[in-house]
């Protein structure tokens, strides 16, 4: 069982306007949150209210559907619907107690690097007749969007860049939006099973929204499990494995882990703010030569895709 254990709550505000005072607090603070734990709380993050709650609407009408109508938008290039028991993460023992919903940057059918086969890449795939899901999620993901890249911009700084440093590396982003809805934990469940078990995020950095049921654990660098307790008006922010190796191993990708013990449905919108698919991830770039060899972002986030989700069509 996890204790509690404060993580910290970094205000963002004056980040968005570049205000140089609060780019270097706020990057200060990011050093320090992310060389233990690697992940935080923002505050004053600029995603507006009405954004959240109308897409936590159609999240909950669309997971409350039949499954024979869910699963008519199945994913597609890990695009669509992830029904319970298709997500098995790296060393669990059992598929998670979960079903997602996963939106990427849409890119038309003709766009040169979906003609080209890129993988991860193409048209969304979206609910029928649930025009609201499509909206809402337009809209939450495009807003996530300004709010990652004025969270890079003071990554960037802690990191000893320019704040624009990750700019052309996020021209056309492998940005992705798992929607989440995990089920009341059943009751007879064995200890090993998990709503969401103990793995890394893949990418660079992770925007989690959550509702107010609880559940997200984080394991610290002693082994313990803390809980990553909601705090009403912020999200939570974590390094992923890019980010981590980026940094030459500075910054922490760390393991978590989600149980729903609320007795009632929990909802979560992750958003894996990654860079372009062919952007080269170096750590000779923040001056850690030799500590990982580059790798092209796309190559490493597919693998990791391919060896999480039952349903393999990537």
């Amino acid at each position: 069982m996890a204790t509690a254990r404060a993580l910290p709550v970094i205000d963002m505000a004056g980040v968005a306007a570049r205000d140089d005072a609060a780019m270097q607090r706020v990057a200060a603070e990011i050093a320090g949150a992310c060389t233990t734990t690697g992940f935080f709380y923002i505050a004053n993050h600029g995603m507006l209210e009405p954004v959240i709650q109308r897409a936590v609407v159609a999240a909950k009408t669309f997971f409350a559907l039949p499954d024979a109508v869910k699963h008519k938008a199945d994913a597609v290039d890990h695009r669509g619907y992830i029904g319970i028991g298709d997500a098995f993460m790296k060393n669990a023992t059992r598929s998670d107690w979960k079903e997602s919903y996963v939106v990427g940057l849409e890119l038309a059918a003709d766009d040169p690097d979906v003609v080209a086969g890129e993988a991860l890449r193409g048209p969304n795939v979206w609910p029928q007749d649930l025009p609201e899901f499509h909206d809402a999620f337009s809209a939450y993901f495009a807003a996530m969007a300004r709010c990652g890249a004025d969270l890079l911009s003071a990554f960037a700084i802690s990191l000893g860049q320019q704040p624009d440093f990750f700019i052309d590396k996020y021209t056309k982003p492998l940005q992705r939006m798992n929607v989440i809805h995990y089920p009341q934990h059943p009751g007879d469940a064995p200890a090993d099973q998990f709503g969401g078990a103990a793995h890394t995020d893949y990418g660079c950095v992770t925007l989690l929204w959550q509702d107010d049921s609880g559940g997200l654990e984080i394991q610290t660098r002693d082994g313990a499990w803390i809980s990553a307790t909601p705090v009403p008006g912020t999200l939570i922010i974590n390094v992923g494995d890019l980010l981590e190796r980026w940094s030459g191993g500075r910054y922490v990708s760390n393991l978590h882990r989600v149980t729903n013990r609320s007795g009632r449905d929990r909802y979560s919108i992750a958003t894996f703010f990654d860079p372009n698919y062919r952007a080269v991830v170096d750590p000779a770039s923040f001056g850690a030569r030799g500590a990982h060899a580059p790798v092209q972002a796309g190559d490493y986030i597919l693998d990791r895709v391919r060896s999480s989700f039952a349903y393999r069509t990537v």
